[in-house]
């Protein structure tokens, strides 16, 4: 069975977040948001104060004024500057940040639009004008996420924490390919440790898009393409404290480590009315890896932390090396999601692996109004020189390690034998030769333009 193609995606609202999530998967002409202020009840004065609109551009970007005019050059250019509720608006073109450090930290809420063409009157975020964030592998650079957000540190005058405002990240493309290191440059498997002496930095082990807001901090990210990355945790990785609500909508999030989205909580408390909130919808993971060859941890398209109160709607989980969803004992409703090419489940819960047609039956947690999950073969559309490395993989479990592994003869063990002590196995190779392999953006990015049966991201339209 195919996709089948649309481009029928616009923005989501952000009254749909403070509305609780009403029309979450609607379709808008709307480019952006022009409310650069904090809106909700619970914003603190620091976090109510209405920000400025920057510009950058790679192409005939200059200085730090960033006007649209005379935007900025790089994102990392003028990170110093943003004060909470600034507007981002990036051209098309690649990015990997202020001294190539391919890293981008924030750490005031901020709203991020990519996509653009070099008047910033045109988007299409996907097609002629992509905003592509990457880096190098150049010794000494940042392994840190390529996009960080981070508000739950900052303070009011008076010392405290504070609250509110909103985070939005739209319409860029996290390419981790150039930033990773590949075993003999072969672009076949990454490699965790760095290579001094050929000034290789390691594969970084982190997302592409990680987010952790303050208390009544909304989230949305939308429109986004990660790929190449090699996190323990998420790809697309969102942390939401108490009062907080977060959606996630039409991304497409392919060939990466870890989880391809990973919805955590900040808050531990037990009121109902401050559980944060996810709606996830419409988005497409493919290939998620395990952490490396041998682990029993990553694989799955989609984890979540227990104290969350979760929405999957018309997601696409597809090939993960472990599986589809991975539930902490979440309260969760899924509606209408496909699961296909699954190693392990299709859905876990707790240590309780279950395919789609016993989710039902065997879930404590999900809720019983749950329908529309379905299984299915499908055709991804992904190059075929892609497709071929990754069908040759060599899948390789902890047991299949451990059980080749012999303890030798050696004088250690026998100093150990004599103490009672366990012998010490010999070095067995744990790296595969195939090992995420690096898939090339005009690869993988078709993958995202199609739909099936309405399931799954699509290519974004504006007007």
């Amino acid at each position: 069975m195919l996709f089948f193609g649309s481009s029928i995606f616009g923005q989501i609202s952000l009254n749909s977040i403070r509305n609780g999530f009403s029309g979450a998967g609607s379709s808008s002409s709307n480019s952006t948001t022009k409310n650069n202020a904090g809106t909700s009840t619970h914003d603190s004065p620091k976090f109510a104060a209405a920000g400025r609109e920057w510009y950058v551009s790679a192409t005939r970007g200059t200085g730090q004024l960033g006007t649209k005019k005379k935007p900025a050059k790089d994102l990392g250019n003028i990170i110093h500057h943003l004060k909470p509720n600034d507007i981002i608006y990036i051209a098309a073109g690649t990015y990997t940040s202020k001294g190539d450090m391919g890293s981008d930290e924030i750490n005031v809420p901020v709203k991020i639009y990519g996509g653009y063409d070099e008047t910033f009157t045109k988007r299409d975020p996907w097609g002629e004008y992509k905003t592509i964030m990457t880096g190098t592998n150049d010794y000494m650079k940042s392994t840190s996420p390529r996009i960080y957000i981070r508000t739950d540190q900052q303070r009011e005058d008076n010392g405290q924490l504070s609250e509110g405002s909103e985070i939005v990240v739209e319409g860029l493309i996290i390419d981790n390919g150039p930033r990773n290191r590949y075993h003999e440059d072969q672009d076949l498997a990454i490699r965790r440790t760095a290579n001094a002496p050929t000034n290789k930095n390691p594969a970084p082990e982190s997302g592409g898009i990680v987010i952790t807001g303050s208390k009544y901090t909304d989230v949305k990210v939308q429109h986004c393409v990660i790929m190449n990355t090699a996190p323990t945790q998420g790809a697309l990785s969102t942390r939401v404290h108490a009062g907080g609500k977060c959606v996630i909508y039409n991304n497409l999030l392919i060939n990466n480590t870890g989880n391809a989205i990973q919805l955590m909580t900040g808050y531990t408390g037990s009121d109902d009315k401050l559980i944060p909130k996810y709606h996830v919808q419409n988005n497409t993971t493919l290939f998620t890896w395990k952490h490396d060859a041998v682990a029993s941890y990553g694989g799955n398209g989609c984890k979540t932390d227990q104290n969350l109160k979760v929405t999957l709607e018309k997601n696409v989980f597809a090939f993960g090396h472990m599986g589809g969803v991975y539930s902490q004992s979440t309260p969760m409703i899924m509606n209408n999601n496909l699961f296909s090419g699954n190693l392990k489940y299709d859905f876990k819960e707790r240590n309780t692996m279950m395919n789609v047609n016993e989710i039902l039956d065997e879930s404590v947690n999900l809720d019983q109004n749950s329908e529309g999950n379905e299984s299915a073969l499908i055709q991804i559309n992904v190059a075929e020189r892609w497709a071929k490395i990754y069908a040759s993989r060599q899948i390789i479990s902890r047991a299949d390690v451990d059980a080749a592994a012999t303890a030798s003869n050696s004088g250690a063990n026998q100093l150990r034998s004599m103490l009672g002590l366990n012998l010490q196995g010999n070095d067995v190779a744990m790296d595969a030769d195939i090992f995420l392999p690096r898939l090339m953006l005009d690869e993988g990015l078709p993958a995202g333009f199609m739909l099936w049966n309405g399931k799954g991201c699509g290519k974004p339209a504006f007007n």
